[in-house]
């Protein structure tokens, strides 16, 4: 009996600030999710995280699905997500469907690694996608999908991927064997990146309601203004983010000139790191991720 399949540590793209152009490079939309590992065997599956842990019970549509590929043994590489109304990933309902909602999540497979036996890792990028798209249906409603290529004009394609609003865009060498770790044959280009910024106040968005951070940058020791990102904590970090909010409590913005009459202005002693288009002045799209300590 030949040994059971097990996890690989996952292949990683370098940051580039642009995507390599010609026809020997393929591209693909960076989903905003989990990266994930599935590993499929004697009629059973297990899901595992980039760094290796087993997620198999949180994912148990995306296991179900696994189990009734054709196959017999297969080890596919991909990102779990939920999309949004347009189709696009959404990072914070990720958080609520892995907690309330298991069947919104989608893995969308974009390499494989073994198939009914032979290791496919020293096989050509393009080969091991085309037996990928030969096992995972195109099943919109599946809760497991190709992640779909891209050909040509990288350029176009990034800036196609800004206007959406995408988290960016992933180039992978169409020859490239399959390597463990961070690898110059995948290269990842960002239309969204996180910075830190340090908190002004706070108000409502007036359209919904939610409540957002004004947040500025230092430069030089003077704080200029970057505009304002909604808060997506997770919830002991909102409790922790309310507590830090009444402790430094001030009547007037650090900023004068700012004259919003609905903020509760702080001192800005408190670091967020945000999410945000990269390629704007002011902060476009920009959500709170994280609190620093």
């Amino acid at each position: 009996m030949s040994p059971r399949l097990s996890f690989i540590s996952p292949q990683l793209p370098s940051l580039t600030e642009h995507s390599p152009e010609g026809a020997s490079w393929i591209h693909e939309v960076k989903h905003d999710g989990y990266r994930t590992m599935l590993v499929i065997e004697r009629g059973s599956a297990l899901a595992y995280t980039r760094n290796g842990h087993d997620w198999s019970d949180r994912y148990s549509g995306i296991i179900a699905a696994a189990r009734k590929l054709s196959c017999r043994s297969a080890i596919l590489d991909g990102e779990v997500i939920v999309q949004d109304a347009r189709g696009v990933s959404d990072f914070e309902a990720l958080q609520v469907a892995l907690r309330s909602q298991p069947s919104r999540l989608i893995f969308y497979a974009f390499d494989l690694l073994h198939l009914d036996g032979k290791d496919l890792l020293d096989r050509p990028l393009v080969e091991r996608r085309a037996k990928l798209l030969l096992l995972v249906s195109r099943d919109q409603d599946s809760a497991i999908r190709f992640s779909e290529e891209f050909i040509g004009d990288a350029a176009a394609f990034f800036r196609a991927c800004a206007a959406h609003e995408l988290e960016g865009m992933v180039s992978k060498l169409a020859t490239s064997r399959y390597r463990s770790g961070r690898s110059k044959t995948w290269l990842k280009t960002k239309c969204f990146t996180e910075s830190e910024f340090f908190l002004l106040g706070i108000d409502r968005d007036r359209k919904t309601g939610a409540p957002r951070a004004l947040l500025a940058k230092s430069e030089r020791g003077q704080f200029i203004y970057a505009g304002p990102a909604f808060i997506a904590l997770r919830s002991a970090a909102r409790e922790e983010f309310r507590a830090r909010l009444a402790e430094l409590k001030q009547e007037r913005p650090v900023l004068s000139w700012l004259r919003n009459r609905d903020a509760h202005w702080v001192r800005p002693q408190l670091t967020l790191k945000v999410k945000h288009l990269a390629s704007a002045r002011l902060l476009r799209h920009a959500t709170v991720r994280e609190m620093k300590r």
